[in-house]
């Protein structure tokens, strides 16, 4: 597979198959993701990787949270406040496809649904937290996402499937229990990796992308 090629089929994936994914695979992705760009080298990246017991005890803490209708404080807004077009109509369109897909109405407690599911990492067999020093600033939070690209680029070209989940930011507490975390971390953003399940339709539409020249301008190019 192509770098291009794992570009154009890699998406989230928000329904996973049961099968296990070895140690050994998603150490294989991090060996090559640890060469992704960092500035000044930093490589601010830490990352915690649960399986098994480790992480089907966070699903059912977290689940248990939910059901008593409790909530943890979020580290930072995922979407900035009083978000604006086009970038409101964008999340919007793809929040229908979800809901489409999911077969149940947003007014019928879609979302709800759709949270529960996500706090289970879809049902993937691994969930992959992404940590930085407290410290770190928006350029350090820049590499990281470099990182967590790269990872999902390599995983794709492996066969396998992820959904990066920003949701996780919201249930610090419970994850830094989970991880045994130390202060001076703060978790940036979960990711679910697994197989995908093709029977879903959650795994069946694609999310529409802007064209080149709607957010390009070039400039000194021959016949500009």
């Amino acid at each position: 597979m192509t770098v291009e090629e794992a570009v154009r089929t890699r998406q989230s994936i928000r329904a996973f198959l049961p099968d296990p994914v070895p140690q050994a695979d998603v150490a294989a992705v991090l060996e090559v993701a640890r060469h992704a760009p960092s500035g000044g080298n930093l490589q601010p990246w830490v990352v915690y990787a649960l399986a098994g017991a480790a992480k089907d005890a966070l699903v059912a803490s977290v689940a248990a949270k939910l059901a008593r209708g409790e909530r943890e404080t979020p580290l930072y807004d995922v979407y900035p406040p009083g978000l604006w077009e086009p970038l409101r109509g964008r999340r919007r369109a793809a929040g229908l496809q979800r809901y489409q897909a999911l077969g149940i109405p947003r007014e019928n407690g879609a979302e709800a649904v759709l949270e529960r599911r996500n706090l289970e990492f879809f049902g993937a067999p691994v969930g992959l937290f992404f940590c930085l020093d407290r410290r770190n600033g928006p350029p350090q939070w820049s590499d990281m996402g470099m990182f967590m690209q790269t990872v999902m680029l390599l995983a794709t070209a492996r066969g396998l499937a992820t959904c990066p989940q920003e949701i996780w930011s919201g249930w610090p507490d419970s994850v830094r229990a989970a991880l045994a975390m130390p202060d001076h971390l703060m978790l940036f953003s979960g990711m679910s990796l697994g197989y995908a399940d093709p029977s879903s339709p959650l795994n069946q539409y694609r999310t529409a992308r802007e064209e080149v020249a709607g957010f390009t301008t070039f400039l000194g190019f021959a016949g500009t």
